[in-house]
C-alpha cells in the first residue's frame, strides 16, 4: 500500500499506472470530493476547442463583467 512521504508525495503502484496508462513524465491532475482523491492523468489537447463555441462581446469591458457577475451573485443569495 503506498504511503504518503514527508513532502506529501505518493508513489503510484506500478500495476496501476499501467492500467491507467500513466508513464513517468506525464502531468497529471488531482480532485477532491466526498473526502476522496482521484488522480486523473492529463491528455494533451484534450480540452482544446471545449470553449470554441463561445464569443466574447467586445463592447463590455473586464470591469463590467466583473460587477455584472458580482451583483448577480448577491441577487441570488437566500
Amino acid at each position: 500500500m503506498p504511503k504518503i512521504s514527508a513532502k506529501r508525495q505518493l508513489t503510484l503502484p506500478a500495476n496501476q499506472c499501467r492500467s491507467a496508462g500513466i508513464e513517468p513524465g506525464d502531468e497529471c491532475r488531482s480532485f477532491v470530493a466526498d473526502g476522496r482523491i482521484t488522480i486523473v492523468r492529463q491528455q494533451p489537447g484534450s480540452a482544446w476547442g471545449c470553449l470554441a463555441h463561445l464569443r466574447a462581446d467586445e463592447t463590455v469591458s473586464d470591469e463590467q463583467s466583473r460587477q455584472h457577475a458580482i451583483e448577480t451573485k448577491r441577487e441570488r443569495r437566500p
